[in-house]
C-alpha cells in the first residue's frame, strides 16, 4: 500500500511494541529507591539494594519478582556482599529487569546512583529475549532521571564488580560497595 509515495511499512513483531504494562508496585519501588529523604533508621533498613522485576505468567506486565531482592538491612547480617548476592539473584536461563542501587567512591567523592540492568543471558529462550526486549521501554519509561543503563548477556559480564564500576564512572571510581577496585 502506497501513501503519498510511501510505502507503508509493517515492523516484524520483535521490533513492535509489545504492549506489556507496568505494574504500579514497580513504579512505587523505584520512588522507594530513588528518592533519599531523612528516614529513621528502620526505614533505611527496609530500603531495597536491588530488586528484580519480571513478566506476570500472562506475559501481560511486567511485576516485582517476589523474593528477589536485598534490602539495606541485610548487608552486614545476612548479606556481605551486596554486588555478589545480586548477581546470584538473576536466573541462568531467562530475562529479568533489575534495580541496583550502587554504592561507590571515586577519587573526590562518596555516590550513590541507580543502575537499571537488563538481563538477558545468551542461554535464555529467544521467545523469552524478545518480549522482554520489545518490552524495554514500558519500563524504562517509568523509571524517569536513571543516569546508567546496563544490558548484561551472561554472567561473565555481569560477575567482575569493575565492569559496573566503568559503567558509574570509567576509570575514576575506586571502590564499590566498600571493597577497592
Amino acid at each position: 500500500m502506497k501513501l503519498m509515495g510511501m510505502s507503508k511499512c509493517v515492523l516484524p513483531l520483535p521490533l513492535q511494541a509489545s504492549g506489556v504494562t507496568v505494574n504500579d508496585e514497580v513504579i512505587r519501588v523505584f520512588n522507594d529507591m530513588k528518592v533519599r529523604k531523612s528516614s529513621t533508621q528502620e526505614e533505611v533498613r527496609k530500603r531495597k539494594k536491588a530488586v528484580l522485576f519480571c513478566l506476570s505468567e500472562d506475559r501481560k506486565k511486567i511485576i516485582v519478582e517476589e523474593g528477589k531482592q536485598i534490602l539495606v538491612g541485610d548487608i552486614g547480617e545476612t548479606v556481605d556482599d551486596p554486588y555478589g548476592c545480586f548477581v546470584k539473584l538473576l536466573p541462568p536461563n531467562d530475562c529479568r529487569y533489575a534495580l541496583y542501587d550502587a554504592t561507590y567512591e571515586t577519587k573526590e567523592s562518596k555516590k550513590e546512583d541507580l543502575v537499571f540492568i537488563f538481563w538477558a543471558p545468551e542461554s535464555a529462550p529467544l521467545k523469552s529475549k524478545m518480549i522482554y526486549a520489545s518490552s524495554k521501554d514500558a519500563i524504562k519509561k517509568k523509571f524517569t532521571g536513571i543516569k546508567h543503563e546496563w544490558q548484561v548477556n551472561g554472567l561473565d559480564d555481569i560477575q567482575d564488580r569493575r565492569t559496573l564500576a566503568e559503567k558509574l564512572g570509567g576509570n575514576v571510581v575506586v571502590s564499590l560497595e566498600g571493597k577497592p577496585l
